[in-house]
């Protein structure tokens, strides 16, 4: 039975949503766009979602719109400031080198159209100051985008004080929350202008996410001024447009409110699973990367003194599912962004894994045999 160690790239469908989303593709099959009474039903439904969704951030529901996942939310919340920063000449972005893909190719995308992106790096550590944002911070800086939980990583980053600190300024806030909605759930409390979530993350269906745009009551303009990038409906406060999937919707908010009932459960047994990796792993020489001290429980980065990571994934295929990084980029095997930001060299970041979980889906996982496999494992040179 071969364990699966990569809930960061995604994670099963919790059983009690499948049924919720089953109850809403057959029983309740509704359009809720529709004005009869199985559309109203399907509205109903959908606004409920909404409602507790949005207070799990503690924002209103119609600051809260659903989306495809959290990819689709950072391409509304980056393109769609865009043309803001061009009216009012503010075309400054500050964002880190450790950014996932989904933020860093419209920043790319976005540069390309003449705005100036300040990339900051880490560090060792793998976190982002609050200093070293706020020092690069100019009357020109149109957005901060900085992830909440690093996927590779699993470091947390200090998006709350940040948040604190930027209220004060014209500055907005975007957080890519894909990895740390539902796990480090107060961090996401606090008055942080964009958020954008990720329902596969969390034991909901792939397909379904939402992006959160908080009000700004001190401002002129209260709402985070975005323009769509799609057309075609004008669902969803006329930002994201299409038919809603109300079976997902319904799935995310049943995942959400699971893990809020089960989160302290689900952080003992995510730290039991994590103590017992790393005491099986004692007997073989590798390196966690990350400050330890700012870390979720669930994602472990370790690089091996002697072990190739892809002989690793070839070699153990039958005893462990894990990544070298982030699932968007694993068909490339070029050294992890993230890792060569922190400062490791080439080779150390090539030899480097993510071992990431859900506790009760890694119940079987046999550290003694994980550390015997790895101890067989030919040096890499």
């Amino acid at each position: 039975m071969v364990t699966y160690l990569d809930a960061a790239a995604t994670t099963r469908v919790d059983q009690r949503v499948a049924d919720i989303v089953l109850h809403w593709m057959t029983a309740e099959f509704g359009n809720a766009g529709s004005r009869h009474e199985y559309g109203i039903r399907a509205k109903r439904g959908v606004e409920r979602a909404r409602e507790y969704l949005a207070s799990t951030v503690s924002a209103e529901p119609d600051e809260l719109i659903f989306t495809s996942g959290a990819t689709e939310s950072n391409n509304i919340a980056l393109l769609g400031l865009a043309p803001y920063g061009e009216r009012t000449g503010r075309r400054h972005i500050i964002t880190s080198a450790i950014e996932h893909k989904a933020v860093l190719e419209p920043l790319e995308h976005l540069a390309g159209r003449g705005f100036e992106v300040d990339f900051l790096t880490p560090g060792p550590s793998g976190r982002i100051s609050v200093e070293g944002v706020m020092e690069r911070l100019r009357p020109d800086t149109l957005l901060v985008s900085l992830m909440h939980v690093n996927n590779e990583t699993g470091v947390i980053q200090p998006v709350a004080e940040l948040a604190q600190q930027l209220r004060a300024t014209p500055t907005y806030l975007h957080v890519d929350a894909a990895q740390g909605y539902g796990k480090v759930p107060g961090d996401l409390t606090t008055p942080i202008d964009m958020i954008s979530i990720s329902g596969h993350k969390i034991g909901a269906p792939k397909g379904v996410g939402a992006l959160v745009t908080r009000r700004r009551e001190e401002m002129d303009d209260e709402r985070v001024p975005l323009e769509p990038i799609m057309f075609g409906g004008g669902q969803e406060r006329k930002l994201r447009p299409g038919t809603l999937p109300v079976p997902l919707i319904m799935g995310l908010a049943e995942a959400a409110k699971i893990f809020e009932a089960e989160h302290a459960q689900w952080q003992v047994a995510a730290q039991d699973l994590r103590s017992r990796l790393l005491a099986g792993l004692a007997s073989t020489s590798f390196q966690v990367n990350g400050d330890q001290d700012h870390v979720v429980p669930h994602i472990l980065n370790l690089s091996f003194e002697d072990v190739d990571a892809e002989a690793f994934l070839v070699t153990l295929k039958d005893l462990v599912a894990v990544a070298t990084g982030s699932a968007c980029t694993s068909a490339s095997f070029t050294p992890s962004h993230v890792l060569r930001a922190m400062g490791l060299p080439e080779e150390a970041a090539s030899k480097s894994l993510r071992f990431s979980w859900t506790p009760g889906q890694a119940t079987d996982l046999d550290v003694e045999e994980l550390a015997r496999g790895v101890a067989k494992l030919k040096p890499s040179y």
